[in-house]
């Protein structure tokens, strides 16, 4: 009121006259107006949350790539949508009491950067929609009931793991030509690194190349699994799809670095980091793609009626300064096949 009353003292310094009344009543009339059009905008932008393990700093975290994809679909954040975002730090701990905080923000949806964070949502809220960020095996992991029909209230981009790993030792081999015993870093309490391990397992054998798995679910277990690896003489190390070892990027690559472990990983984003080689699906385009699912949702679409999406888009990266540092060649022809090459 004393910015109206302020108003009206301003335009009233002169002679009045009925123009300058009607002129001091419309500038009186917006400023009364405008906090109320500002929350009335508030309240119709709808609150999405997004949960990570991580922080959104990082591209593993699928962060920016996500508000991209919402504005590639003609959202503007702040006027169509606000975001309430929980980062867990890289503490997995804390993923079920900042998912229960977003449920109590009452948000229409939650996008849930990988399968801890998704599981964290689905156990808070039965209720509230969640988007998968690219979730490893949502089936055998329980979070949906199939890829056709989820069946709850979870749905997103599956990682569909098991089906590139052997790619892998592949591209392993090319690089590494007399390789025949390689480490291989899983999470005992995911269930598909099982069958990851059993995958890979039966390609290494035609390649030769004897499977050493280690196994860790801490950082204090990583670090006792790099001296497994040296006991059982790998002589390489491929790291299977899990947002705690994305997490633990830099820990794993500092390790593998100072065992001289060649290191293959499933996202280009550790390679660019000091990794060797990797192969697996594109994050950002899946976490773009993730805003399709918001989009609908927000307009009314049932997460249970929505298919899973599994990933259409792969890419292959080589770190040459890594490879230089291990004494590695690789081959021009793998060069050429490369979507990225860190020189």
């Amino acid at each position: 009121m004393s910015f109206a009353r302020s108003a009206v003292r301003a335009e009233s310094s002169g002679p009045v006259t009925d123009s300058g009344r009607r002129r001091v009543l419309r500038t009186a009339s917006a400023l009364l107006l405008s906090p109320l059009m500002a929350r009335a905008q508030s309240t119709a932008a709808k609150r999405i949350g997004y949960l990570t393990p991580g922080t959104k700093q990082s591209s593993l975290d699928g962060y920016s790539e996500f508000l991209g994809g919402m504005r590639d679909l003609g959202y503007v954040e702040g006027r169509d949508f606000v975001m309430e975002t929980r980062l867990a730090g890289g503490k997995m701990q804390d993923l079920p009491t900042l998912a229960a905080d977003l449920v109590r923000s009452k948000v229409a949806v939650i996008v849930a950067a990988g399968s801890y964070a998704t599981q964290a949502a689905k156990q808070a809220t039965a209720i509230i929609p969640i988007v998968m960020g690219a979730a490893s095996d949502p089936v055998s992991s329980g979070l949906v009931a199939s890829l056709a029909r989820p069946g709850g209230n979870v749905t997103g981009l599956s990682l569909n793991a098991v089906d590139v790993s052997p790619k892998h030792v592949e591209l392993l081999k090319s690089v590494m030509p007399a390789v025949s015993r390689v480490a291989l870093l899983i999470n005992p309490t995911i269930p598909s690194h099982h069958e990851i391990q059993r995958n890979l397992q039966a390609a290494a054998q035609s390649f030769g190349i004897a499977i050493v798995p280690v196994q860790a679910r801490n950082a204090e277990e990583i670090g006792r699994a790099f001296s497994t690896m040296r006991t059982e003489r790998a002589e390489a190390l491929i790291v299977v799809i899990d947002s705690f070892f994305s997490v633990q990027r830099e820990q794993i690559i500092a390790l593998a670095a100072q065992n001289r472990l060649p290191s293959v990983f499933p996202y280009r984003q550790l390679v660019e980091i000091g990794g060797l080689l990797s192969y697996g699906q594109d994050l950002s385009d899946a976490f773009r793609r993730a805003a399709s699912y918001v989009d609908r949702i927000l307009k009314g679409a049932k997460p249970a009626e929505l298919p899973v999406e599994q990933p259409t888009k792969f890419e292959m990266a080589i770190n040459l300064k890594t490879a230089a540092a291990l004494g590695i060649v690789v081959p021009r022809e793998l060069l050429l096949r490369a979507d990225k090459v860190i020189e």
